[in-house]
């Protein structure tokens, strides 16, 4: 689509400007879309006005010295109290009224379609549509409370005489502060007793507890409980300042919030804590809400109980062993111990659980955490006792140290790069392998920078941080104990050093280098703080520093693509940077304000006109991690992939091939149609958290856009020779994609070809129905030996007692016969019997090795004859005859076949149809039993004269030869020649023809035709045409789908002969067939047994398709094995700022239009996929794993 597709269409358009004034104002509703009368709008002026009437009426009092100023507050806060119980009571009384006589009236908040009918001044739908009304008891009476308590506190507030006070007897500021904050309470209370306005700042897709009513009240107390801590500690210059600066901003509270700067109550507290345990505790944010809480806590604990601790060497101990313990991933740590203790006390069937456990955190990572942890303890121990007290000197242990940190960071820092694609971004890197295509010349290629890495690993896991504690255990303020500043500094820099490694190092040489150059000078930095709180301030500016870098590339590569890529370029394109260009002071300051609350920078429409989104956590969604995602046939090729995935990451992150890995990073991976998002949850002590996302196979025109621009950012880094020349330039630099490193993942590679020339040749698709006769004999001959693995030997007996008693199956007659002669079809040489010696099951698996039970057998059976009984059948019927002298065990199977089959084809009458009532099998071969087909295969429906022609169709050399590939060596007395009896067993022989010729017949029909393409295409997916066997062997589900794969693996080799040439011998034949069963899965790909074949890993998966666009045929061959899948990083601003974007749209602006400008293609900012990557309901990624720990040691 064109770049001027509106941004809004005009039913959005028309909504937003409903919603937008309600936003302001808090929530009333001044424009509806239809006439409603006057009195509905006066009702809400009167109570949008009445908190200030109350408080007027407060302030009027203490004015004219009649009340104090806390009862003026008292007053007006009853008064509102009460005028909030009675507007909540009328809310109540009018929906109960208006159920009684109407149905529940159900709002959409994402359309707000509803059309008001107003009867009256106070009528039911007139005071429903005034006042919301809250959905729990519960909060009617707190939110009552607390207008009560706002009003009051409000008014407090906002006297006149404390705001002369403050402003120095100042009129005109006194009387704008107080309309204008009054103004400020008014919108307060009527969001939260009147009706909740619809906030920019949404964080939550649903207000499940009422929170959202809250939001502004809440900021409202901030502003008043600075004002309290002014009036009843002591004078303050910093605290009086700071209230005179409050009172201004208290005015622009309706703009904050307008504008959703100011975040919800549910994000505020995540962020504040994810900031405090960040930026003053040294911790990491943590990858679920729970582990947030906890881990603050216990970190707020760590911090304060270090005060109390009376003896700085104590002190020293404990702030050293605990940082090094929070910083150890604690949740695999709990999950290993408590899986030892029960794979100890429990049964020995919970014992194999905790062996995933003991991959994530084992004795060998305990072993070298208390061995780190030891060491760490007695270097600052030694190091405080007897060093510790020496003044910084230029000189001194700790300034050498301070070298030698410098000298670390510059190693490490070099070491990192040289294992990326791109120095610095910038410039190609001539280390790296250059036209990679194959894991193994990668591997060889890679030799050198994986003993860089190494180093790096060693240089960042264990020496920098026993640097880093002598550094700190050597500083003398640690003497100077208790003080809270030096506990919290400290406390927050002994963790840094494990906690995050490569901050720590960064932010010890900044103070180093500080201190050394600014040593002998008297200034702040080294009069007033020590280094404990240096160290903190330091890694404030960098963090904040680092994120204002990352989002000015946001804002120049926003505002330079918007002109530069064409399908960018709107008509007020050239307007929009020219306001940019006059206005780059404000934008600046817009970014620095961004990145000093660390919230997104917002592109209003992904345009270039920039706000300021509101702070929230770093995963940026609200729900649990991995918890929703769009599941499709698609997701399994990514759940299969993720644990090669996984770790391959761990050495990428540890030897930092992939950059600064810290929380809040996003990676994005490629390989052919596959697109892996990577973000980074949580970073600690030789492990990080992190969630994977699989984008969605199916490429729509935006997505396919930007796939091909980042194939071809991958591509000139890794695979085009002639951009892979000495520090050649990164072209793509300005994208929010940098390559950066190739990684060997063991997954599925696709190959989908067109068929056309082979399923289309009638030489193939004759081949192809000769074939399918030899593989459906190997699949029941092979099938019928796994059976014989776990089958006891039988009891060595004379041959006369291998007769077992015979089955009767169905008999088909003629329609012109009025009474049913017998007459068995029996060849002349070879007479088809049948045996049964196991109970088979129609629902057995396919090779299933389980014993079935044998049918015991009576001795002496006595041979008898068996008499029809005539009867008068039913047209098109099969009626079924047993005899008088039948054995019990007999007629109990034969009753299965008692059965009257109604609207059977009509035939031809000059057929003989055979009534397969088959005299006893005798097998001349004791092991020939074994190999038996089960009786229920043995009894299809066929003209005698149609067996009798097929039979010399019958493979009889390629029988032979499978019988003789047999290895019967786990039976206990075998004899030598066992092959030579088993091929001379014409009974087992009959057997088999009897079973496989009626499949064919099912498969192709009783016609010899060749078949279609169109008919194998259906037979291949299970849907066969009819035949006389058709009923017949859909009833039998198991021999069904043993023939289905048959015909499967027919498919599969006529494929493989027109791609790779003839067979040429029977053991040619063999190994593919054997080929096929082990390595092969050959089926659908929307069938369950494929997506357990690619969780299982089965090297190759095949199947057949067809492209009704093209009309062609297709073969799909997924194979698995090591490739090489492209990874780089992402601007993680970028990413933020578009997601802030896309909860901005759909949670207030509703603007859910498939085809919107925001969502189309950009392949610089990658908005597309972007906007796939974030979380459900606004995103739509296929795949989404739960928080994966992954170690780095």
């Amino acid at each position: 689509m064109g770049p001027d597709v509106p941004l809004l269409n005009d039913h959005k358009q028309e909504f937003l400007l409903k919603r937008f004034p309600q936003t302001v104002l808090g929530g009333p509703r001044f424009k509806l879309g239809h006439c409603a009368p006057a009195y509905v709008y006066v009702n809400q002026i009167i109570l949008f006005l009445l908190p200030w009437v109350f408080g007027g009426i407060g302030t009027l009092l203490y004015q004219l010295n009649v009340l104090q100023d806390f009862y003026t507050a008292a007053v007006s806060g009853g008064l509102m109290l009460a005028a909030a119980i009675i507007v909540q009571a009328t809310n109540l009384f009018a929906r109960q009224k208006a159920a009684s006589v109407e149905r529940v009236h159900v709002h959409s908040t994402l359309t707000d379609e509803d059309e008001w009918e107003f009867s009256s001044c106070m009528g039911s739908e007139t005071v429903k549509f005034i006042i919301s009304g809250k959905k729990y008891i519960v909060n009617v009476i707190f939110h009552s409370i607390l207008a009560g308590v706002l009003c009051g506190l409000g008014t407090w507030y906002l006297l006149p005489n404390r705001i002369a006070s403050l402003y120095e007897g100042n009129i005109g500021g006194t009387v704008m502060i107080f309309i204008f904050g009054w103004m400020t309470v008014c919108i307060g209370e009527y969001s939260l007793i009147i009706n909740t306005a619809s906030e920019t700042a949404t964080y939550q897709a649903l207000d499940t507890y009422e929170i959202v009513p809250l939001m502004r009240p809440f900021y409202i107390f901030v502003f008043i409980a600075v004002d309290l801590a002014h009036r009843f500690l002591a004078d303050m210059p910093a605290l009086t300042l700071a209230n005179q600066i409050l009172h201004i901003v208290f005015l622009c509270l309706p703009i904050l919030w307008t504008l959703g700067i100011l975040p919800p109550l549910d994000a505020l507290f995540l962020w504040g804590m994810e900031q405090v345990l960040e930026l003053g505790l040294g911790g990491s944010p943590m990858s679920s809400n729970l582990r947030l809480l906890a881990m603050f806590l216990v970190s707020v604990g760590t911090a304060i109980a270090s005060y109390f601790i009376p003896s700085t060497l104590g002190v020293i101990l404990f702030m050293t062993g605990f940082g090094f313990a929070l910083s150890l991933n604690m949740n695999e740590i709990g999950l290993a111990f408590s899986h030892t203790v029960t794979n100890l006390l429990a049964s020995s069937k919970f014992k194999n659980r905790s062996a995933y456990y003991k991959t994530q955190f084992g004795w060998r990572e305990l072993m070298f955490s208390l061995t780190v942890l030891t060491f760490a303890l007695l270097e600052a121990s030694l190091l405080h006792s007897f060093l510790g007290s020496q003044a910084f000197s230029k000189t001194s242990l700790q300034a050498i140290m301070g070298y030698v940190l410098i000298v670390l960071l510059l190693a490490t820092w070099i070491l990192g790069e040289i294992q990326t694609v791109y120095l610095l971004g910038l410039f190609r890197n001539p280390f790296y392998p250059k036209d990679v295509m194959t894991v193994n010349v990668y591997m060889k290629k890679q030799k050198v920078l994986k003993k860089v890495g190494v180093l790096r690993r060693i240089l960042l896991t264990l020496v920098s941080p026993f640097v880093m504690i002598a550094f700190l255990s050597l500083d003398n303020s640690l003497h100077h104990l208790p003080s809270i500043y030096i506990s919290i500094g400290f406390s927050r820099s002994f963790r840094m050093v494990w906690q995050n490694t490569e901050h720590a190092l960064l932010d010890m040489v900044m103070v180093s280098a500080v201190q050394l150059l600014m040593f002998s000078t008297d200034l702040w930095w080294n009069r007033s703080i020590d280094t404990g709180i240096r160290l903190l301030l330091v890694g404030i500016i960098r963090n904040r520093l680092f994120q204002f870098v990352s989002k000015l590339r946001f804002v120049l590569t926003v505002l330079l693509t918007s002109w530069t890529e064409k399908k960018q370029r709107r008509k007020s394109t050239a307007t929009l940077i020219t306001l940019n260009i006059v206005f780059f002071p404000v934008v600046l300051a817009l970014v620095a304000l961004s990145a000093l609350l660390s919230s997104p920078l917002l592109p209003l429409f992904s345009l270039p006109v920039f706000l300021i989104g509101f702070p929230r956590p770093i995963r940026s969604w609200p729900g649990p991690v991995g918890a929703t995602a769009c599941v499709c046939p698609d997701t399994i090729y990514y759940q299969q992939m993720i644990p090669s995935l996984t770790t391959v990451l761990q050495s990428a992150f540890s030897v930092g091939s992939l950059g600064l890995c810290s929380p809040g990073s996003h990676y994005l991976c490629r390989f052919q149609d596959r697109l892996v998002w990577i973000l980074v949850l949580e970073r600690g002590f030789t492990y990080c958290c992190v969630n994977i996302k699989g984008l969605e196979l199916q490429e729509t025109s935006c997505h396919t856009a930007e796939a091909h621009r980042v194939d071809e950012i991958f591509e000139m880094a890794f695979e085009q020779e002639e951009h892979s020349h000495i520090l050649s330039f990164n072209h793509h630099f300005g994208n929010i994609l940098t390559p950066c490193a190739l990684l060997p993942v063991k997954l599925y590679s696709d190959a989908r070809n067109i068929l056309s020339g082979i399923i289309d040749s009638p030489e193939n698709r004759k081949q192809l129905k000769e074939d399918f006769i030899n593989v459906l004999l190997w699949v029941l001959v092979q099938y019928c030996y796994e059976k014989t693995k776990t089958h006891r030997m039988l009891d060595r007996r004379p041959e006369s007692m291998l007769e077992s008693p015979p089955v009767e199956p169905p008999e088909v007659f003629s329609k012109q016969q009025n009474a049913a002669e017998r007459s068995p079809w029996k060849d002349d040489d070879d007479g088809l019997s049948v045996e049964s010696v196991d109970e088979w099951t129609d629902d057995s698996s396919l090779f299933d090795d389980e014993p079935r039970k044998k049918i015991p057998k009576s001795k002496g059976m006595p041979s008898r004859e068996v008499t029809p009984r005539p009867f008068f059948s039913l047209p098109g019927s099969v009626e079924i005859h047993t005899t008088e002298t039948e054995l019990p065990e007999a007629a109990s199977v034969n009753k299965l076949y008692k059965t009257v089959v109604l609207g059977l084809p009509a035939v031809d009458t000059g057929k003989q149809w055979g009534v397969i009532d088959l005299p006893p099998v005798k097998f001349t071969n004791l092991y020939s039993e074994l190999l038996s087909i089960p009786e229920g295969w043995r009894t299809a429906p066929l003209p005698v004269t149609k067996l009798r022609d097929m039979k010399q169709r019958f493979p009889e050399e390629w029988y032979h030869f499978v019988l003789h590939q047999l290895d019967f060596s786990h039976l206990e007395g075998m004899p030598p020649n066992i092959h030579g009896d088993l091929v001379k067993d014409t009974a087992l022989k009959d057997l088999y023809i009897q079973g496989v010729l009626p499949c064919c017949i099912a498969m192709f029909g009783i016609d010899d035709t060749v078949p279609s393409p169109g008919h194998i295409f259906r037979a291949y997916n299970g849907s066969l045409p009819w035949s006389v066997c058709l009923n017949w062997l859909t009833a039998k589900q198991e021999l069904f789908q043993l023939a289905l794969l048959a015909f499967r693996y027919s498919v599969k080799l006529m494929v493989d002969k027109a791609s790779l040439g003839p067979v040429e011998n029977f053991k040619e034949l063999l190994n593919c067939l054997e080929e096929y069963h082990s390595d092969w899965h050959v089926g659908l790909v929307s069938e369950k047994e494929w997506q357990q074949a690619v969780l299982q890993e089965k090297p190759y998966l095949f199947s057949l398709g067809h492209d009704p666009n093209m009309g062609v045929y297709t073969g799909r061959i997924l194979t698995l094995q090591d490739f090489l899948v492209q990874i780089g990083k992402l601007n993680s601003e970028a990413v933020r700022g578009q997601w802030a974007n896309l909860s901005w749209e759909l949670l207030y602006a509703t603007n859910d239009d498939e085809e919107r400008y925001s969502i189309q293609a950009h392949p610089v900012l990658l908005r597309n996929l972007t906007i796939q990557a974030a979380d459900p309901p606004l995103g739509y990624p296929v795949y989404s794993s739960e928080p994966l720990h992954v170690p780095l040691l």
